[in-house]
């Protein structure tokens, strides 16, 4: 017979955040498909699908469901959640947040997805997350916002419809939203190092 694992502060914790981005999940599908005059389930999971923040936000309920049953979550991936989830909140509230002014089950699906799941996620990691991360790291941590990219611009291309203003080449142009997803991923990669180095001084 197994022996159950224990039930850690660091289980407790993701449970914590699972939840909380779980529900802010659902807030915002509920928002979406009202905004969409009630559409079918797929299709608003299909436009939810196209933005970077819905599928990070994804990334951390599987890899906080997993740590809520104990399961080890790598050092360069629980950073990597941080560099996203870190980037997607700075990004939000820098350039996106002013766009529109959201009320009720929007503005907390919107909290809960730029504001509370980056922070959650950030202090989960300084409290509990193995810190074994280098520099080598940053071309990893990349690969998933340079992948959005790749996938956001082709699916544009094809259907339309562009998830965020900086990426709609058919108003800024492909050579402006070129250089504004290389200004990203350059910021990216600083957020990255400059957590490479908190990593080092902490235990």
């Amino acid at each position: 017979m197994r022996t159950p694992r224990p039930l850690t502060p660091a289980r407790v914790a993701a449970v914590v955040i699972f939840t909380t981005v779980m529900l802010s999940l659902r807030a915002q599908f509920d928002v979406s498909r009202g905004l969409m005059g009630d559409a079918p389930v797929p299709d608003t999971l299909w436009r939810m699908a196209g933005y970077f923040t819905i599928l990070t936000n994804m990334l951390v309920a599987a890899t906080m469901g997993a740590a809520a049953l104990g399961l080890p979550v790598s050092a360069r991936l629980a950073a990597g959640l941080v560099v996203w989830m870190g980037m997607t909140g700075l990004i939000y509230h820098a350039l996106l947040s002013g766009l529109w002014a959201p009320h009720g089950m929007a503005w907390w699906a919107d909290q809960g997805l730029h504001t509370a799941g980056p922070v959650l996620v950030l202090v989960w990691w300084g409290m509990f997350a193995p810190k074994g991360i280098s520099l080598r790291d940053i071309p990893v941590w990349l690969a998933w916002p340079a992948a959005y990219g790749a996938y956001a611009l082709i699916r544009g291309a094809l259907t339309g419809f562009w998830a965020y203003p900086f990426l709609n080449a058919d108003t800024a142009g492909w050579g402006t939203v070129a250089a504004g997803l290389a200004v990203m991923l350059a910021a990216f990669a600083a957020f990255g190092a400059g957590l490479v180095a908190a990593a080092k001084r902490l235990p």
